[in-house]
């Protein structure tokens, strides 16, 4: 008798357990359903996509076509109903907010917001490649790098740089000159790549592997092509967001082995450093310290260097950042003034006008500032071919911009590329002309119009850098040869971290009568 009463009330208590969990769960429900239902009633009240176009599971990602070109002209004509703030949901849950005017970009560029990441930002699936680098980290983190990677950066530092963007540069050439001789056309994103690899690689970690000359295609450049475009494929797809389904596709299996493979490249060049640096104490103190000699000895406020897993995230940031975009603003520049023959004979004027009366025509420290033409020219690509198509931002409080409040928490997508197409902003966006960065009519530009490097605080701290070695590598181009676009290769645009070319970019040499035999 015992023992049946004894099962009666365990049975009970199990009863109301369930019934206490199930009444916890069915709340917790409600009132997630009701937080979700407010939080959408809310997003959905800034201009996006129509309301027909949202899809319980998918949001608006499924809107957008696989092929990049036309993926940019979805987002453009969401750009033309909606001139300054876009909204679209990426899956069920989670919104994201296109920014792509100056009044609107300048209020989040001007704050510190972080960098975006956790569910739907780009920068959370960069981690495992790039680590807490300058690009990805935030707060206090972020600060201290800045502080200890700036004077990498410094005047005295850059100046030497010159003469290893002309020995790149004739490596290019020479590649060039064998194209000529055999009546073909140039590839110019593969073997520009390889030229800006070569250039970090020595100016950075003064680290010379002889990559221009062992192919058309280096392994670390095929990897980080991967790489980028793996980030851009996973944010776009909301089943592959979490790491442990991402991971066990092909795709994040071959991520990883792409990250394992990009860090070996840094390790290595970073042992080498390390060796020749300790080699080199008894010797006098009079050379330039590069980009890594930086990182290694930097200390901060409080006497402490950076650790060696922080050394390899700003080396790894680096060199993804110092060849990849700077490729892509190079061959873009290109292949607009192969485009445009008018606007690259005044380039060759005014290269041949700086360089005239010299036996070489290396491009010199001094040269720099005069190339006041060239620059416009550099300017306007980078504006029409932006290399970064879009940067992101995390909310962490309420924002108010002119057409709208942003809740904490909301994902920003800073549309690089639409805010420099936006006919609000600019006349006849679509068309190469220089001359919007003429200096006297520069001025009347919005600064939050044009930010390839992005703007604020977290501006791009290498961009100076970038600029010298563009306009070195394209003077020494347009010296020998004059450019024109191949008419049986069509180029189209390809979107990843950096905008590329889905088949690259043919161009046609010709040797310039008045250089060809310098």
């Amino acid at each position: 008798m015992m023992a049946v009463v004894e099962d009666s009330v365990t049975s009970l208590g199990i009863q109301i357990i369930y019934l206490i969990v199930g009444v916890f769960c069915m709340v917790k429900t409600v009132t997630w359903w009701g937080n979700y239902r407010k939080m959408k009633k809310r997003y959905d009240e800034i201009p996006g996509f129509e309301k027909e176009d949202y899809h319980w599971l998918f949001g608006n990602i499924h809107k957008f076509p696989p092929e990049s070109e036309k993926r940019l002209e979805l987002h453009r004509r969401l750009m033309m109903k909606n001139a300054r703030v876009c909204r679209m949901w990426l899956g069920p849950f989670v919104p994201t907010i296109f920014v792509h005017h100056p009044d609107s970009v300048k209020w989040i560029l001007k704050s510190s917001e972080p960098k975006a990441r956790g569910l739907g930002g780009s920068y959370e699936y960069v981690l495992p490649w790039l680590g807490e680098g300058l690009l990805v980290s935030n707060g206090q983190r972020w600060a201290r790098s800045r502080r200890l990677l700036t004077p990498a950066f410094h005047f005295d530092i850059l100046r030497p740089y010159v003469g290893i963007y002309n020995e790149a540069s004739d490596l290019l050439l020479n590649k060039m000159a064998a194209h000529v001789e055999k009546g073909q056309s140039f590839e110019l994103f593969s073997n520009i790549s390889m030229c800006t690899l070569d250039v970090i690689l020595r100016c950075a970690f003064s680290y010379d592997n002889d990559c221009q000359i062992k192919g058309d295609t280096h392994p670390y450049v095929a990897a980080v092509n991967e790489l980028s475009e793996a980030i851009i494929h996973r944010a776009r797809i909301p089943l592959l967001h979490p790491d442990i389904i991402f991971y066990l596709t092909s795709e994040g299996r071959r991520f990883w082995r792409n990250c394992n493979f990009v860090h070996t490249v840094t390790e290595e060049i970073i042992a080498k450093r390390k060796q020749t640096l300790k080699e080199m104490k008894s010797q006098p103190k009079n050379r330039y310290l590069n980009f890594l000699d930086i990182l290694l000895s930097a200390k901060d406020e409080n006497g402490k260097g950076l650790s060696d897993a922080e050394i390899r995230n700003e080396a790894d940031t680096f060199l993804f950042e110092g060849h990849d975009t700077t490729a892509s603003g190079i061959t873009w520049t290109l292949f607009a003034l192969a485009s445009h023959p008018q606007y690259q004979a005044k380039v060759q004027q005014e290269i041949d006008d700086v360089t005239k009366g010299r036996a070489c025509t290396n491009i010199q420290w001094e040269d720099l500032p005069k190339l006041q033409y060239l620059t416009q020219c550099i300017k306007e690509g980078m504006r029409l071919y932006s290399p970064v198509p879009f940067i992101q931002r995390r909310l962490t409080k309420d924002v108010e911009l002119p057409e709208c409040t942003l809740p904490g928490g909301t994902l920003i997508t800073i549309h690089l590329y639409n805010l420099h197409h936006n006919p609000h902003v600019w006349t006849d966006p679509d068309i190469y002309d220089p001359e919007r960065f003429n200096p006297d009519t520069a001025r009347e530009l919005d600064t939050y119009s044009f930010i390839p490097f992005s703007a604020g605080s977290r501006n791009c701290i290498g961009q100076h850098f970038a600029m010298n070695e563009e306009k070195t590598i394209i003077s020494r181009i347009l010296q020998r040869y004059t450019l024109s676009v191949d008419p049986k290769h069509k180029v189209q645009k390809k979107l990843s971290a950096v905008l590329r070319s889905e088949h690259g970019i043919n161009v046609i040499l010709t040797p310039r009568a008045t250089t060809s035999g310098k």
